[in-house]
């Protein structure tokens, strides 16, 4: 196929649900043996079979393992290794992020999803990126976010989870320039998942489709962009003020802004 994915093995975390299902779903789709991983075995498993189902990739290949914990990656790295397998990509999409004014939110997932969306991160791109370099060839997609642009009261751990995300991998990118090895950072906004599961934060109405943003994400990975922005343009749109106005004054605007959308009294449902 001329996007470049059929025939290659593509890494997908979090892949049970969201968007980590739509990313493994169209990877299969155009034809890639696709590598789940997420804590669900059972939800890998359903996946697993509705990539049998709906297209004719190979069989997926299911690692149930949780990449917040303190060996998690290393696991996954160890689990490829003994099914002798090659990852030619890898989508790190895996993230979670509460909402809510840091001093009245739990403590303990705050530094969960330090763990699994920075840690885990950069764990999995240094061991896989390693294997692509001495090959010459590979590809690494870190899924970050539109919140990775600017501080966000009231997403305060997410939001800077995301902006290490963005650093990270454009100076990553840089590194491996000339490489053979392509990596690119993806910018969704709102996507229509259950990120804001068992609070009382609701997802916008409006916000992006998984299988949308999946698909645009790899299109722009096929085309060798250093970025993508797979979401609506608005998404993209949000990001400028950032560049151009003081620090400050864009904390402020993120932070009315997520009033209004009632996540300063984020409260844990049942």
């Amino acid at each position: 196929m001329a996007d470049g994915f059929h025939g290659i093995a593509a890494l997908v975390t979090g892949a049970s649900k969201g968007l980590g299902r739509a990313y493994a779903l169209e990877l299969a789709r155009r034809g890639a043996r696709v590598i789940l991983v997420a804590r669900s075995e059972g939800d890998l498993r359903r996946v697993a079979g509705e990539i049998g189902e709906r297209t004719d990739a190979p069989p997926a290949v299911v690692i149930s393992v949780d990449l917040a914990a303190s060996d998690g990656s290393q696991r996954v790295v160890r689990e490829i290794r003994s099914r002798g397998l090659t990852v030619d990509l890898l989508v790190n999409n895996a993230g979670a992020g509460s909402a809510g004014p840091f001093l009245s939110r739990p403590l303990e997932p705050q530094l969960t999803t330090v763990d699994l969306n920075v840690t885990g991160l950069l764990a999995l791109s240094h061991a896989f990126a390693e294997q692509m370099v001495a090959r010459g060839s590979g590809g690494i997609i870190n899924v970050s976010s539109g919140a990775a642009f600017q501080p966000m009261p009231y997403q305060a751990v997410y939001a800077a989870t995301k902006a290490l995300v963005l650093s990270f991998t454009e100076a990553l990118a840089e590194e491996l320039r000339g490489t053979g090895v392509h990596v690119m950072a993806a910018h969704p906004g709102a996507v229509a998942t259950g990120f804001f599961d068992g609070t009382s934060a609701t997802i916008d109405p409006a916000a992006d489709a998984p299988e949308v943003v999946a698909s645009r994400t790899l299109d722009d990975y096929a085309r060798r962009r250093a970025a993508s922005y797979p979401g609506r343009f608005t998404t993209r749109a949000m990001t400028w003020p950032a560049r151009l106005l003081p620090r400050t004054a864009v904390t402020r605007l993120s932070g009315a802004f997520n009033r209004r959308q009632g996540l300063h009294e984020v409260v844990d449902l049942g």
